[in-house]
C-alpha cells in the first residue's frame, strides 16, 4: 500500500514525524498541492505559532517566531477542524438549510409575481380596449344626437324663415300700396278704398309676427354645448363621461315645491324646492345656476333668516331656513337676478307650538290622593279647605281637563298666560304638577 513520508526516521529532524496513507489523507481531504512560505521560498508551511495564530515554515519558526509556541500542524488540526466542524454543523448548516429554503420561496415569489403581473397586464390592455370601444360607441352616439339637435333647430328655423318671408311680403305689398293709393291716387280713389286698406293694415300691425312661439331666436345656437366632466351614465358597462347640453334656463318657468314656502312654524325648520326649468317647461338635467333666496320679516325690520341653498345638481335646488320670530316673511326666490314666478312669496310663521306641563285629569282631588294644596288650572273651587276642582263643585269643567292650562282637549296647544289669567278667577298661574 503506498504511503507518504517525507524522510527518513532515521534523521534526527524527523524523528517524529508520522507516516500515513494516501488515501487516507485523499478521503480526509489533507492531500493537495502544499503550501509555501512567502518569505521563504521553498520551505513549507509544516508548524503553528499559537501565539500569533499563523502556519509557518522552519526557517519562521527558528527566526521569526523562536520564542513562540510552534508546534507541528497536524497536531492542532483536529482542535481547530473540530472548531469549524462545529459551527459549520450547528450554527451555518441551519442557516444554509433556511437560507436555501428562503432562496427557494423568493423564487418561487418571483415566478408568481410574474405571472401575476402578466395577467394584470393583461387584464389592463383588456379593460383599455373595452373602455376605449365604450368611449368610442359613446363619441359616436354624441355625434348623432348632435346631428339630431342640428336637424331639429335647422327645420325650425326654416320654418320659422318661411312664415317671417310670408309675412315680410305681405307687408311689403300693404305699404307699397297704401303709399301708392296716397301718393298716386284721387281723394275718391282713397276714400274709395280706404276701408280694404284700413282693414287690411291693421290686421297686419296687429298680428305682430311671431309665427313660431317655440322657435329658436338667432343667437339660441350658442345653448348647445358640450359638458366633458357631466356624467354620462355607462356603455357596454363602463361609466363615461360627457353630455351635450341644449337646454337654456327659462327662468319664468321656474317652479317652487313644497309647504314650506307658505306656512313655517317658530324655531322649526322649514323647507321648500326650486325646480329650475327650459322654455319647454322640462326640468334642468344639471345645476350651476346662480340661486338667490332671501327671506325678511314685513312688519319688523332688520329682521331677517338665514337661509341655506343646496345644488342637487340635477336641476332642483333644496332650500332650508329656521325662522326665529313669528309673523309674516317676505320670500325673495331669483335665478340669474331674476325673481321666478310669484316671487316676492308671502310665508306665514306660527308661534311656537306650546306643550303642556301638567296632567289631564279629572280634577285635582282625585288626582293628587285628597292634597288640599294641589290647584289646578281652571276655574273650579271646593269647600273644606281645599284650593283646586273637585267634582260638581263651582266652575268644574264637567269633563277631564288639563292642570296646568284648564284645556278640555287632551291633544292641544297649552293655553298662554293671558288667556288662563282671563279664565281663572284666582289670577294666579302658579300649577302644581299632580
Amino acid at each position: 500500500k503506498p504511503a507518504l513520508c517525507i524522510v527518513s526516521r532515521r534523521q534526527k529532524r524527523t524523528a517524529s514525524h508520522s507516516v500515513q496513507a494516501v488515501e487516507d489523507l485523499k478521503a480526509r481531504g489533507r492531500l493537495g498541492r502544499p503550501i509555501v512560505c512567502s518569505l521563504h521560498p521553498g520551505q513549507e508551511l509544516r508548524l503553528f505559532c499559537q501565539l500569533c495564530d499563523l502556519p509557518v515554515c522552519l526557517d519562521c519558526a527558528s527566526t521569526l517566531h523562536r520564542d513562540h509556541h510552534c508546534c507541528p500542524t497536524h497536531d492542532v488540526i483536529d482542535h481547530h477542524g473540530d472548531r469549524i466542524r462545529d459551527l459549520v454543523s450547528t450554527r451555518l448548516r441551519p442557516r444554509l438549510e433556511q437560507m436555501e429554503e428562503v432562496l427557494q420561496k423568493v423564487e418561487t415569489s418571483q415566478e408568481n409575481l410574474k405571472v401575476r403581473v402578466e395577467a394584470t397586464a393583461s387584464e389592463i390592455r383588456a379593460f383599455a380596449r373595452g373602455y376605449a370601444s365604450a368611449v368610442e360607441a359613446h363619441c359616436l352616439s354624441l355625434l348623432r344626437r348632435l346631428e339630431e339637435l342640428q336637424v331639429q333647430r335647422r327645420n325650425v328655423l326654416h320654418l320659422q324663415s318661411v312664415q317671417l318671408q310670408q309675412g315680410l311680403l305681405d307687408v311689403r305689398g300693404s305699404v307699397a300700396f297704401a303709399e301708392r293709393l296716397l301718393s298716386c291716387g284721387s281723394d275718391a280713389e282713397i276714400l274709395s278704398a280706404k276701408g280694404v286698406t284700413l282693414r287690411r293694415l291693421a290686421s297686419l300691425a296687429e298680428r305682430g309676427y311671431n309665427p313660431c312661439p317655440a322657435a329658436v331666436a338667432p343667437d339660441d345656437s350658442s345653448s348647445i354645448c358640450f359638458l366633458p366632466r357631466e356624467p354620462a351614465g355607462e356603455v357596454e358597462g363602463y361609466p363615461v363621461v360627457g353630455v351635450i347640453n341644449w337646454r337654456t334656463l327659462d327662468v319664468s318657468r321656474c317652479t317652487i315645491e313644497g309647504e314650506g314656502l307658505r306656512r313655517g312654524s317658530e324655531g322649526q325648520p322649514g323647507r321648500f324646492s326650486l325646480v329650475c326649468r327650459d322654455s319647454a317647461g322640462e326640468q334642468m338635467a344639471r345645476g350651476g345656476e346662480q340661486v338667490l333666496v332671501s327671506i325678511v320679516h314685513k312688519e319688523k325690520k332688520n329682521c331677517a333668516v338665514e337661509t341655506v341653498v343646496v345644488d342637487n345638481a340635477d336641476g332642483t335646488y333644496s332650500v332650508s331656513y329656521k325662522p326665529e320670530e313669528p309673523g309674516p316673511y317676505s320670500v325673495w326666490v331669483c335665478v340669474k337676478a331674476q325673481h321666478v314666478k310669484g316671487s316676492p312669496f308671502l310665508l306665514n310663521v306660527k308661534k311656537k307650538f306650546r306643550h303642556h306641563g301638567g296632567t289631564f285629569h279629572c280634577c285635582s282631588f282625585c288626582s293628587s290622593g285628597g292634597a288640599k294644596e294641589a290647584i289646578c288650572g281652571c276655574a273650579g273651587t271646593m269647600s273644606g279647605g281645599f284650593k283646586g276642582c273637585g267634582h260638581g263643585h263651582k266652575g268644574h269643567p264637567g269633563k277631564p281637563h288639563w292642570s296646568c292650562c284648564g284645556s278640555t282637549t287632551e291633544k292641544s296647544e297649552c293655553l298662554p298666560p293671558s288667556v288662563l289669567a282671563a279664565v281663572s278667577p284666582r289670577g294666579h298661574l302658579r300649577t302644581v304638577e299632580l
